[in-house]
C-alpha cells in the first residue's frame, strides 16, 4: 500500500477519536476502512454502562460499510489511547477480527496499527488471527 494512502487513513482514524463515547474506560479508539473502490467508512468505539452493548471502533466502521453495500475491502487503520493519547498500538479484539474475517480476504486485507504518521505497522489479517473461522469453513465441499 502506498505511504500517501497509508497516511491519510492513520490521519482519518486519529480524527475519529473526537466522536468516541467512553465514559467508563476513558480509552479512545477511531478506526478508518478502504473499500477495495477506493471508498473511506470511520469508525469509533461507542461505550454503554451494561458493558457488553460496547462496539469498538472497527465495527462500527465496518457495520456501517456493511449497511451501505459495500461487501469488499482492502485495509483498515486503527488507533487508540486512553484519553485518546497514542502511545501503543491499538490492535483489534477477538471480536472484531472475526467480524474482518466474514468479509475479509484474510491473506491480503491489511490492518495498519498506529501511533502517528511517523509510527505504525502493517499487518495481515491472517497475521492477526492465524486459525481463523470464517464463510469457507461453512462451504459446502465437494
Amino acid at each position: 500500500m502506498e505511504q500517501k494512502l497509508i497516511e491519510e487513513m492513520i490521519d482519518l482514524a486519529i480524527a475519529q477519536l473526537k466522536y468516541s463515547y467512553t465514559p467508563y474506560s476513558g480509552f479512545k479508539v477511531g478506526a478508518a476502512l478502504l473499500t477495495a473502490g477506493g471508498k473511506f467508512y470511520t469508525g469509533c468505539n461507542i461505550e454503554n454502562a451494561a458493558y457488553s452493548p460496547t462496539n469498538c471502533a472497527e465495527r462500527t466502521a465496518f457495520f456501517k460499510a456493511v449497511s451501505e453495500g459495500e461487501r469488499d475491502f482492502r485495509a483498515i487503520c486503527i488507533v487508540g489511547g486512553k484519553d485518546g493519547v497514542l502511545t501503543e498500538y491499538a490492535a483489534p479484539c477477538g471480536v472484531c477480527r472475526q467480524v474482518m474475517m466474514e468479509f475479509c480476504n484474510p491473506d491480503t486485507f491489511q490492518i495498519i496499527l498506529a501511533t502517528g504518521k511517523e509510527q505504525y505497522e502493517v499487518f495481515t489479517l491472517r497475521g492477526l488471527l492465524p486459525l481463523g473461522f470464517g464463510p469457507d469453513n461453512l462451504a459446502e465441499k465437494r
